[in-house]
């Protein structure tokens, strides 16, 4: 046999055993009845993980997959492992997610998107998972270098996960007609949640929570619980007891030589609508501290990000000192200078996380706020561990 017709039978053999292994693949998915995927700006590793504790504590056996800060894969008893990633992200993950559900005897699947590409969000929905339930809990101004460049870019790109002829729900309100019309095409129901549902969700019920969830998370996964027949109530108490993300928002009180103070760990809110959001929120809920201290966490890979957080918002001008860390710190500092900002009360610590622990504690005084912003990799984690073993409450 010639070379050609050799390397022929190979592509052939090989392009036999890929469409043998998806087929593999399919009948392995077709025995999850339930699969839901969960897309958004903000919030998608609490809604999947509010949504698997619901649908697990009502008795149906359940895997969910978070991206999140660190990719995790929950077992339907709880159990929690490391998603193992040989060379890195990629959406092929997904598949070997929903294959070890299917041999774990799971009838319900729930998985946080992983796309960023807008034609992977189409793949990732049409061509591994095939949701029964998509779930977009909303759309902000982030990733705009792929996403981008604009807020409607991005809710095109995340209507690429809209599954065919399903359900979707939703919160977004400002870019729905978008989702909307992208359902109407697939033949899809729209679900889209209303305000008077996220008025509903209480105080009491939020600080039932072992860390600071936010209202609009809650009722979006009571909304896609309730449809599946699960009583509000008794989801409302699964959630409540849901594990979560490593990197969800959460505060962390410490007496530290005589000066008591509140860490805000939100440094997974980094686009500008949701990090002002939490800001705000954060001085509402602590309005015992009478000084803030802003904690910016920046990534040099990330300059769009930092200049958003720089030159489109002043929130973070309220505080008393803003402390600027990580390889980006002065990129936001020149930014901030070119828009007017204050920048002699900005403290750089560019050392290691300990130094930066010890820059924050000396601009605060007992009584201080501390909120910290911008990104989660790089030192986030590292500061946020620091003062959680430091702290001595933990407060919702």
């Amino acid at each position: 046999m010639s070379v050609e017709g050799t390397l022929a039978l190979l592509t052939a053999g090989l392009a036999g055993l890929g469409i043998a292994e998806h087929a593999f693949y399919i009948r392995k998915r077709k025995r999850i009845p339930l699969r839901l995927h969960v897309a958004g700006t903000r919030g998608k590793s609490s809604v999947t993980r509010l949504l698997a504790a619901g649908l697990k504590d009502a008795g149906i056996p359940t895997v969910a997959k978070t991206t999140g800060t660190m990719a995790r894969m929950i077992f339907p008893d709880g159990r929690e492992f490391p998603v193992f990633r040989p060379s890195g992200p990629n959406l092929i993950e997904q598949k070997r997610i929903i294959s070890t559900a299917a041999d774990l005897g799971a009838k319900a699947v729930v998985i946080e998107c992983m796309a960023l590409q807008p034609i992977l969000h189409w793949v990732s929905e049409n061509q591994i998972i095939r949701a029964t339930h998509g779930v977009i809990t909303n759309v902000r101004a982030d990733h705009l270098d792929v996403m981008g460049p604009s807020e409607d870019d991005v809710a095109r790109a995340l209507a690429g996960m809209i599954p065919v002829k399903g359900k979707l729900f939703t919160a977004e309100r400002k870019r729905l007609p978008i989702l909307a019309e992208a359902c109407r095409d697939r033949g899809t129901e729209l679900i889209a949640l209303g305000e008077d549902e996220i008025a509903a969700i209480s105080y009491e019920q939020l600080t039932g929570f072992s860390y600071f969830e936010h209202a609009e998370n809650v009722a979006l996964a009571l909304k896609v619980l309730s449809t599946l027949g699960i009583d509000r109530n008794k989801a409302l108490r699964s959630m409540q007891k849901a594990v979560p993300d490593p990197g969800a928002l959460s505060l962390h009180r410490l007496h530290f030589y005589g000066r008591e103070l509140m860490f805000v760990n939100a440094f997974a809110a980094n686009d500008p609508e949701s990090t002002e959001r939490i800001w705000r929120e954060a001085r509402e809920r602590n309005g015992d501290y009478s000084r803030v201290v802003a904690v910016f966490n920046l990534r040099a890979d990330r300059p769009l990000r930092t200049a958003q957080l720089a030159k489109q918002t002043a929130f973070w001008r309220e505080a008393a000192q803003v402390v600027l860390m990580g390889d980006g710190a002065m990129l936001f500092g020149r930014m901030a200078a070119s828009v007017g900002a204050d920048v002699s009360r900005f403290i750089y610590a560019q050392g290691t996380v300990e130094e930066a622990f010890e820059h924050i504690v000396e601009a605060s005084q007992s009584g201080t706020l501390i909120i910290g912003m911008g990104n989660t990799g790089g030192s986030g984690m590292d500061l946020v561990r620091l003062f959680r073993n430091r702290a001595d409450t933990e407060s919702p």
